[in-house]
């Protein structure tokens, strides 16, 4: 059963209260979604549930399947592998309950206000895209469980309803030929844990690798635990590692990550780019990603970071402008004062740095 909020089940009391007022704004988005479509007449559809979407149908590490990569709650569950097919589970019942409350211009759950393939169909009365099986992308968790404690994210209130909080080594391998049967072109292995904290890690990746040999592997990390050669040598069978550092020193990206390490962070991009770089590779792909607050986007604290980035050979360092928590969003950006710094992309901006390292398939 679902819990019936994240912020009844996280400890501390900052990201506590930053999900209530996420709860709340979440409810007033879901009155004006489902208001906008008796106006305008035209009902909404999800990327995810049609197979459209890159980043949506997320695996859970107990091998529950969600509909999006927020399902802190378990309202947006689908079903569970262990008693389902992935197919008997896309196209199941709660899959096309969604599916048909979108069409009557209903929000399914209020996590859908806050998410990318929620959309508004073009006309009144158009039909949705076809629905296929998902191909462009999924996320696949391999643990719940993380180092850190992220102001932004609910990750407790997941971990309480997951059965199984790391994946078990022979139930990712399965998971593994479910990618490969599907023709997945990307896998984020990552969701709502540290990838790296999984004591299997250095056996997940190349099996990863191996049953999906032309696959785009993405993983996300905070980069503290990212800090032995084994780990090191799994990672070269990624595509590209983004590495969550939030500013340039740990005052600064502990306002947003509890129980962080900045140094720790930079010295595992640093070790990482020079491990692969010894090896003559060019992947994974290493990017800073870089959280934009207004504790951290002084551009002298921006600039500062682009060198400290070039100095250790990251390959890409990008800004993400944010509204969570929402006491947190970043003024100067909104009102285009760092619009100077590299490109304006999908993230917010980036700025290659390596440009031999970065096909032009991974510039955004």
């Amino acid at each position: 059963m679902a819990n019936p909020s994240p912020a009844r089940q996280i400890r501390n009391p900052k990201t506590r209260f930053n999900w209530r007022i996420s709860d709340l704004l979440r409810r007033a988005l879901v009155f004006w979604y489902e208001t906008r479509a008796k106006i305008t007449g035209r009902n909404y559809y999800c990327r995810a549930l049609v197979g459209e979407s890159e980043y949506g149908i997320t695996i859970n590490s107990d091998l529950t399947v969600s509909c999006s990569c927020q399902d802190y709650d378990g309202s947006g569950h689908l079903g569970d592998l262990k008693a389902n097919s992935f197919e008997e589970i896309f196209h199941g019942p709660v899959a096309q309950k969604f599916q048909a409350s979108l069409l009557r211009g209903k929000v399914p759950i209020p996590t859908c206000t806050r998410c990318g393939d929620f959309c508004q169909l073009p006309a009144k009365n158009a039909a949705p895209p076809p629905t296929r099986l998902p191909y462009r992308g999924m996320l696949l968790e391999n643990t719940v469980i993380c180092n850190v404690d992220c102001v932004g994210c609910a990750r407790e209130s997941a971990a309480n309803i997951r059965r199984t909080k790391t994946m078990p080594l022979d139930e990712l391998s399965q998971m593994a030929d479910l990618a490969a049967r599907l023709g997945m072109e990307q896998i984020f292995y990552l969701n709502l844990g540290e990838p790296f904290l999984s004591p299997n890690v250095t056996k997940e990746l190349p099996l990863l690798r191996a049953k999906n040999p032309d696959c785009r592997i993405v993983v996300s990390t905070n980069g503290v635990l990212l800090n032995t050669d084994a780990k090191r040598e799994a990672a070269l069978s990624l595509t590209h590692i983004l590495f969550s550092v939030h500013g340039i020193n740990d005052a600064m990206c502990e306002k947003y990550m509890l129980r962080s390490s900045f140094e720790k962070a930079y010295a595992a991009m640093r070790d990482m780019a020079a491990y692969r770089d010894a090896r003559g590779a060019h992947k994974p792909i290493l990017e800073w990603k870089y959280l934009l607050f207004n504790w951290n986007d002084h551009p002298e604290t921006l600039a500062r970071a682009v060198e400290m980035a070039k100095a250790i050979g990251v390959d890409i360092f990008s800004i993400w402008p944010t509204n969570n928590p929402f006491y947190g969003s970043s003024w100067r950006y909104r009102l285009g004062r760092l619009n100077h710094i590299g490109d304006k992309c999908w993230k917010g901006r980036e700025i290659i740095l390596r440009p031999e390292n970065v096909p032009a398939g991974e510039r955004h």
